[in-house]
């Protein structure tokens, strides 16, 4: 690692950022991660009066629990717990066996006598991914060593399948991902989830895929910045009565913003799946993710090339693969990473993954791995619309005088591009997060079509950034940052000029603004 780069990485670490998505439950739990108990109390006092994002009592008294039970005062620890519960925390919160925070209070007679009253097998999930027009996952979190099986019933025939069994382990966190085959394509099904023989799960519905490469006609929904913000949670029960077939979160999915230590991590993700609007809706949606900053690293990180450097890349990797659900990760062990692809009916999703080789010494955002894959990708893609995904903007200018976004990598961008144009691949439409808005620009390009990008980025977060409607080097077509928001895809590909209609909705599930994209537009001409 050269000198340029180790400050880069220094200077993140070393310098208090100012979080623009704050958040003083985690911001506590950072300190408590470190063994510094008198903060983390001291920050539970002072950044809930200061936090854009409150913490409630429930909250404050759940974190003081675990801090009492760190220095083996159970009696505090005890009290606190209940104060938690007794303010509305969820009982499987305190099921987090990670980092044995809450180990001396499990000992506890009359936690332990609690704890066998409210135990339930299932402490998160389902969360359902990786769904094709023949198969399905479904990802659980149980409270111990268990056999998990899911089954199905299709609601045409009544047919039912029962999946093999699969058993969740404490070294994955007690998670597990039953996956099953065997399905009729566009077909609605519901399904139950069984732990040790018992259904535990209510009766969840999904949709399988459309055939492969056949013209389809679906919805999805796309968006990034959901950090944890209490007051806005219900944006999740608002994407599900729009019932999109699948979901794209492009980063920023939990804000963490503490890679070197884990149990922020888990606090961070236990904390989210245990929102009951959370749980509805990733049971019925095909979920798909990749990480951005600030749920693989800290704010605008730089990390390098490296595969095992800093240190804590693989850990905050594994931890990733354990919370979510997608049909791929990278290269594998040997090649960590969150870039994939897939396909819904003849539409091609392209899944990037922009932070963990960042190198901005060499102008690299992906990698060269990485970058050799994309290019296979998209040279043998049989998608009429090919959906190439970035938890950071394309479009020239949208966050000034930053390098963060894919200007600070313009030559990489520009061979990207380059190569879309030398190899005439048609049907190319860009997607990102990231800034905290929603939007659809053009970027004009001189040989070629015009390429499109619709982003948008504050799912849940308080935060805002401007529209930025005169920036350099993209045109501004149309956006939305009064509120909370997410980004709507609807694609007919069974139209003789196929089209993609990307709408703008908030968080009361108003549409705001919509914009047409035809295949046409997307071609080139003789």
């Amino acid at each position: 690692m050269n000198l340029y780069r180790y400050l880069l990485i220094l200077l993140v670490f070393t310098i208090n950022v100012v979080n623009a998505q704050h958040d003083a439950g985690r911001n506590a739990v950072k300190f408590l991660a470190k063994g510094d108990f008198d903060k983390t109390l001291e920050a539970l006092e002072k950044e809930a009066k200061t936090s854009n994002s409150p913490l409630n009592v429930s909250e404050k008294w759940f974190i003081t629990a675990m801090v009492h039970s760190q220095k083996n005062e159970v009696d505090k620890a005890y009290h606190a717990a209940m104060k938690a519960l007794d303010t509305g925390i969820r009982p499987e919160r305190f099921f987090m066996s990670h980092g044995g925070v809450f180990t001396n209070l499990y000992k506890y007679k009359k936690f332990r006598k609690w704890m066998k009253a409210n135990e339930s097998a299932l402490i998160h999930g389902p969360l359902l991914g990786s769904v094709t027009a023949t198969s399905a996952n479904f990802w659980v979190r149980t409270s111990k060593e268990s056999k998990v099986t899911v089954e199905l019933i299709e609601e045409t025939t009544n047919k039912r399948i029962v999946s093999n069994v699969f058993k969740t382990k404490r070294d994955t966190d007690y998670t597990t991902i039953v996956e099953v085959s065997g399905l009729n394509s566009n077909a609605a099904y519901r399904y139950d989830v069984l732990v040790n023989g018992k259904k535990l799960s209510k009766n969840f519905q999904f949709k399988t895929f459309p055939s492969q490469l056949k013209p389809a006609v679906f919805e999805l929904a796309f968006g990034g910045g959901s950090g944890y913000t209490e007051k806005n949670e219900y944006m999740w029960n608002t994407m599900n009565s729009f019932n999109p077939l699948a979901t794209l979160l492009l980063g920023d999915n939990v804000y963490i913003d503490d890679p070197e230590h884990s149990l922020t991590d888990y606090y961070c993700y236990y904390r989210r799946q245990s929102r009951p609007e959370f749980r509805e809706y990733v049971g019925s949606n095909s979920i798909y993710s990749i990480y951005d900053d600030h749920d693989f690293g800290d704010n605008d990180i730089i990390p390098g090339p490296e595969i095992e450097t800093p240190m804590w890349k693989r850990e905050v990797w594994n931890i990733f693969k354990q919370n979510w659900n997608n049909p791929g990760y990278g290269g594998g062990e040997k090649q960590p990473g969150c870039w994939y692809d897939y396909y819904i009916g003849d539409v091609h999703f392209i899944m990037l993954d922009t932070r963990y080789y960042r190198d901005l010494d060499n102008g690299n955002m992906l990698g060269n791995v990485q970058k050799e894959w994309l290019f296979k990708t998209l040279k043998s893609s049989k998608g009429k619309f090919k959906i190439l995904a970035s938890s950071v903007p394309w479009s020239p200018g949208v966050k000034p005088k930053s390098k963060d976004t894919w200007d600070g990598y313009s030559d990489q961008r520009e061979e990207i591009f380059s190569f879309i144009g030398d190899n005439t691949i048609e049907g190319i439409v860009l997607l990102a997060a990231d800034r905290h808005r929603s939007d659809f620009r053009k970027i004009e390009r001189p040989n070629g079509y015009q390429l499109y990008e619709a982003m948008s980025s504050r799912l849940t977060n308080v935060h805002v950034h401007s529209l930025m409607e005169k920036a350099k080097g993209s045109e501004f077509l149309m956006g939305y940052n009064e509120d909370c928001s997410f980004g709507y895809l609807k694609f007919n590909t069974e139209k003789s000029d196929p089209e993609i209609i990307y709408q703008i909705i908030n968080i009361d599930g108003e549409m705001v603004d919509e914009r047409r994209i035809r295949l046409s537009q997307l071609t080139f001409k003789e």
